[in-house]
Parts: structure tokens; sequence; C-alpha cells
């Protein structure tokens, strides 16, 4: 293969490059379709005419001469392909530099500076006012600078005084075509040729696979050569994370449709933000020997595929063989299960999100209203003499602040993977410390979010055991959604259009008791397909393989909603709306004013007045350093919020 690509780096270099000849003055292009270039020669090597030299080279009956190893060199030019190639202007003399007279030294020394003519007839071109003469030579001038970077370019390690390829190694330079000759379809279907030159074993391989046999036994141009997979002239060593990247990105020059659905995946996520450490294309599909999935000696053949699988997933089982590496769910007909539980996410987070967001703009549009009329409320909290109402224990400003971050860090280390497209996914992933760390950070932050949760459920059970007989599952001070909760949504949306007073609430409002529930069933959605995905070889000893394919797509789509609701919805509800804004500290604090704990919850604060209860709840005025601390700590939550919020719009726009 290093040979094969030598010869295409050869061609594509010389192709339409040499076009009009080293020695001679200038020349057009030799070929229809291709731009006409003035190209000047660099230097002025004798005046041979090419006849003298096809005297001898192209000579039918002594095709061959003797090196002074015994081995034979094939010395014959033809004339006519000569011609018909796009050095057919340019003199012999022109790349064998070294020949200074006829007849010359036997044998002729390789000495012919592909790379040095191509950068001076590109400074030539540049000077050139007319753009049309530089549409081939910079592309050729790209691939001498990939070249010149590639492995083949090194020394060899058996021999310092020569390259691994070069130029000429690759490419047959009296028989190079302009782009869409037939020349260059002949050089293409014997890429593997020139590749085995050095690559045996790859060429061997090669030929066995379909790719192979499409090029050798139908003549199929259209199949995936050495080069195709490779690249061209900026070719490296396949051990290095580079080109494994570069190797399966160029899988989708051919393979669209597997290449989006790979993307898709974790195994590509990973892939696409730079890093080689999961599964790409020939870790399944095999790298030379790629073959049919319904070929028994596949590696990707259901006699196989198990096997496989174990290369990375010791543990695997017999059910991840229901696994779909290529799960499309926008393909009903392949996917039903994958398509449908899509659009049932899908639909839960546009109805979730219209509704709530109709919800925010009409309170946003009744209180400026209100305010423009001078009939909303405004606390003046400058003045010393404001009561406070306490609002939150300790205890559970501590869940919220360790819920909060835990939950940032959660999208953000999720959604980096989930948005591996955007450039901003890429940069996090760095600062991150890569894909590895970004997997135990997002681990252990989900361990934290759903250990609160678990401590959440037992302070409550705790409480409402502690005071069983008096409890009120239904009452004002209950959390459980009730008839009055429908009550005061209507109510609530008259308010909004100016029809009705704005409704009075008691301990809990119904969007409170949202916010309060919602996170039980992201609990279970999210962490439940956490698990899964978290433990795929145990989960994979109980369930059918595509219950991976549905825990990845529901851990994402619900993820996003959260991360969206939250930092746009809830923001709004507890700091963005006028009566509060720039934002509310009280989660912090766990202190509200007196005045503004009576208008958002007025029925409440009557009830405990009634019941002589008030003074038990009331505490004094934060202190100014708490004070400044908490409005501190509160921003910074609110500008990573909503700068998650800016990302994963982003992401999700782009997608």
């Amino acid at each position: 293969m290093l040979r094969n690509a030598r010869s295409l780096l050869a061609g594509f270099l010389v192709a339409g490059l040499l076009l009009p000849g080293v020695a001679a003055a200038t020349a057009p292009v030799a070929a229809g379709g291709d731009t006409a270039t003035t190209i000047s020669a660099p230097a002025a090597p004798p005046a041979i005419a090419n006849q003298r030299c096809l005297r001898c080279h192209a000579d039918q009956e002594e095709k061959f001469s003797l090196r002074p190893d015994g081995s034979r060199n094939n010395i014959y030019v033809d004339p006519d392909v000569l011609e018909h190639s796009v050095h057919g202007k340019v003199l012999c003399t022109g790349c064998h530099s070294d020949v200074t007279k006829l007849p010359h030294s036997k044998p002729l020394a390789v000495s012919i500076g592909c790379v040095q003519c191509h950068r001076e007839n590109w400074e030539a071109a540049k000077k050139d006012p007319d753009p049309k003469k530089r549409e081939r030579l910079d592309v050729v001038v790209q691939q001498t600078d990939n070249y010149l970077h590639s492995a083949h370019a090194k020394p060899n390690a058996k021999n310092q005084s020569r390259t691994n390829a070069a130029c000429h190694d690759c490419h047959d330079a009296h028989n190079i075509g302009v782009p869409g000759a037939m020349q260059r379809k002949e050089h293409r279907l014997k890429n593997h040729e020139v590749c085995g030159r050095c690559h045996e074993k790859q060429k061997n391989d090669y030929l066995g696979s379909i790719h192979g046999k499409l090029i050798v036994d139908k003549k199929d141009d259209k199949s995936a050569v050495c080069s195709d997979c490779h690249t061209t002239h900026d070719i490296g060593s396949p051990k290095t994370d580079s080109m494994k990247l570069a190797i399966t990105k160029n899988c989708g020059n051919c393979h669209k449709e597997a290449q989006k659905t790979y993307l898709d995946s974790y195994h590509g996520q990973v892939n696409r933000l730079g890093y080689a450490n999961t599964a790409k294309c020939f870790d399944c599909h095999g790298g030379h020997d790629v073959k049919s999935d319904d070929d028994p000696t596949s590696s990707v053949h259901v006699n196989n595929r198990l096997k496989n699988c174990k290369n990375c997933h010791k543990e695997a089982t017999d059910n991840f063989l229901a696994f779909h590496p290529h799960g499309d769910p926008d393909n009903v007909e392949k996917y039903p299960g994958l398509y449908w539980a899509k659009r049932f996410m899908q639909a839960l987070i546009l109805g979730v999100m219209i509704f709530f967001w109709v919800h925010v703009l009409l309170w946003l549009y009744r209180e400026v209203m209100d305010r423009i009329s001078g009939k909303g409320f405004k606390e003046n909290l400058d003045q010393p003499e404001v009561v406070y109402f306490r609002r939150f224990s300790p205890v559970w400003r501590w869940i919220h602040a360790l819920f909060a971050i835990s939950t940032m860090t959660l999208v953000l280390t999720g959604t980096t993977l989930l948005f591996a497209h955007t450039d901003w996914a890429k940069a996090v992933i760095v600062l991150l410390g890569g894909p590895k760390m970004e997997g135990i950070i997002h681990r252990t932050a989900a361990v934290i979010w759903l250990s609160i949760f678990l401590t959440h459920l037992v302070i409550v059970c705790t409480n409402i055991w502690r005071s069983r007989k008096t409890f009120e599952w239904f009452g004002g001070r209950s959390m459980l959604p009730s008839l009055r909760d429908l009550r005061d949504l209507k109510n609530m949306f008259k308010w909004f259009f100016g029809r009705s007073p704005r409704p009075e609430f008691c301990h809990w409002t119904y969007w409170q008791k949202f916010d309060y529930w919602a996170p039980f069933w992201g609990a279970t959605i999210i962490g439940t397909s956490g698990l899964i995905l978290f433990f795929p070889e145990k989960t994979a000893a109980v369930l059918p393989g595509w219950v991976f394919n549905i825990a990845t797509l529901v851990h994402a789509e619900e993820a996003v909603l959260a991360a969206i609701f939250l930092n746009t919805v809830h923001f709004f509800n507890v700091h963005f709306r006028p009566e509060r804004f720039p934002m509310s500290t009280t989660i912090i604090t766990g202190a509200i004013p007196l005045d503004e704990f009576k208008h958002d919850h007025r029925l409440e604060y009557e009830r405990l007045l009634a019941a002589g209860e008030l003074e038990k709840h009331l505490v004094k005025r934060p202190t100014r350093r708490v004070d400044l601390a908490s409005s501190f700590l509160t921003t910074v939550l609110i500008i990573a919020g909503l700068t998650l919020l800016t990302l994963v719009l982003i992401g999700r726009a782009s997608h």
C-alpha cells in the first residue's frame, strides 16, 4: 500500500501541474476539460528532444535493462501514452535532470524533483492575474505539502538514504491523466497492486474483501480502494489516533447513512469529539478484509457478532446480538420501537415546553401591564424594618444546592457527548480532560444526584410517618396535586387576560408542585436509562440488546427537556418575573420578605395568622454579608444555567 499511495501521490501532484513543461518555456495543458496553465521551467537542463530519448525507450524489443544486481528495470515508454498524459509536453530532461548527454550513464540515477518543480510552478502561477490558471496547481501543491508530512516522506528505516515512498513509486509519471481521464480510472483499478508492492499482506486481505472483489472481478471503480480510506497523500500510521479518525471519517464518504447512525451512538460521539478510544467502523467490520454481513466469514455475520462484541465487552451475552449498532429512530419499518420512542419523547418535549412557555409569556405580559398601571406588587427591601418569613430549613437548602450543582454538571458532561458535532463540545471535552474523565465526572454527578434524590425521599417519608395522625394528604400544605390546582391554573389564565384578579395560593402553588414532581419523572427515565447504559453487560444478562437503543434515546431527550425547562421556565418562575427580577435568594438564605410571602401565599399567611402560628416562622433579616454572599452564589448559578441553556440550544438547533 505504501507504494500505491506513492503512486497516487505523484499522480495527483503531477496531474495537471507540470502541464506545460518543466524545461519548455510555456505550454497549455494537454487534455480536455482541465484548465490551461502556463508554467515556467525551474532550471534549464540540456535541450534534448524527447524523440531522441524515445529512440531507445520506445523500443518494443528492448523493454527492460539489467541492473547491477541482476534485476530487470522497465525502461519502455509508450509514446502515445506519454503524449496524452499531463507530462506530454514536458521534456524528458525536465524530470530526469541528471541526463546531460546521450547516451546517458546506465543505470539512470533517480533524481526527479517533483516537489520542487510543483512549488516553483505554483509560485510563478500565483503572480498570474488569471485565477483559472491556479485551479489545479493549488490542489497539487496542497497534496505535495500533505505528502511531506506523511509516513511515506519519512526516511526508510532500513535505508535512510531514501524515503519510504517517493512520488514515482506510486504514480506512473509517463501516464498521468487529468481529472476524469481514463488514466485516472485505470490507476484507481490498480491502486491495490501499487500499494501491495510494499503491503503484501494487506493487499491479499483486500482482494478477499467485498471492496476488492468489486474492483478486481467487476472493474467497479466506485468501490473503495486503499487511498479512499487511508487518504491519497496525507498518509500516516494506522496506529495513530489521527489516522484512525481519518479512516473512520472516510468510511462515510460511501456509507453516509451508516455513518449518520454511527455518529449518533456513544461510539460515534466520542469519535466525533476527536478521540479514538471507542469502537470505530473497522473495529467491527474489519479493515482490509471487509465482507458482507451475510458472508459466514464476516466479522459482523450473526454467527460471529458476539465474538466481535467481546473484543470490548468481555462479559457480553447473547442478548447483545439484539442491539442495533446502526439503529435509525427515523426508520419505522426496520426499528418501530425506536421510532415510536423518539416520537413520544418529541411530543413530550414539545407539549411541556409549548404549554409552559405560553404560561411564561402571558405571566410576563400581565405583570408588566400591572406594573405600568400601578397595580403590580413591589417590595421595598431597602427599609430596615422589613420582616422576613422562614421558608426553607437548612436541610432543604443544602439539598437544593447539591441538586442544582449535580444537575448542571450532568447537563454539561452529557450534552458535550450529545452535541459532539459542535465546536463548543470539542472545547469542553478538552477542558474536562477527555472522554474518559468526562465519563467519570458524569457518573459521579449521577451518583450524587440520585443519592440526594433518595435522601430527600427518606426525609419526606420520615416526616410523614412522624406526623401520620395529623398529616394532610390533600390540604393546603400538601405537595400532592389536587382539583384546587386545576382551578388555580384556570383562574391564573383568566388573570393573564385581565378577566379576574390574581388567584390566591396556599403553601404551595401549582407550578411549584410541577417543579417538585417533574424530577420524579426525570429520575425514573434518566436514572433508569443511565443505569442501563452504565452497566451494559449486567443489563444484557437479563434484557435484550435493543433496550440500549431505547435507553440511549430517552436518556438524551429527557436530559435536553430538563435542561431547557429548568433554565427557562423554572428560572422565570423563581427569578425573572418582574416581581422578583433579577433574582430571588430565598433558596440560599431560607428567608423571604413577609410581604412577598403574603403576596404569593396569602391563604397560608392568613391560616398561620388565624392560628396564631405566624410568629413562629418569623426570622431576623439576613445580615449584609449573608445577603451579598447569597446574591453572589445565586448569580453564579443563574449565569451557569443560562450558559448551559445557550450551549444546549446551539447544539439542538445545529444537530
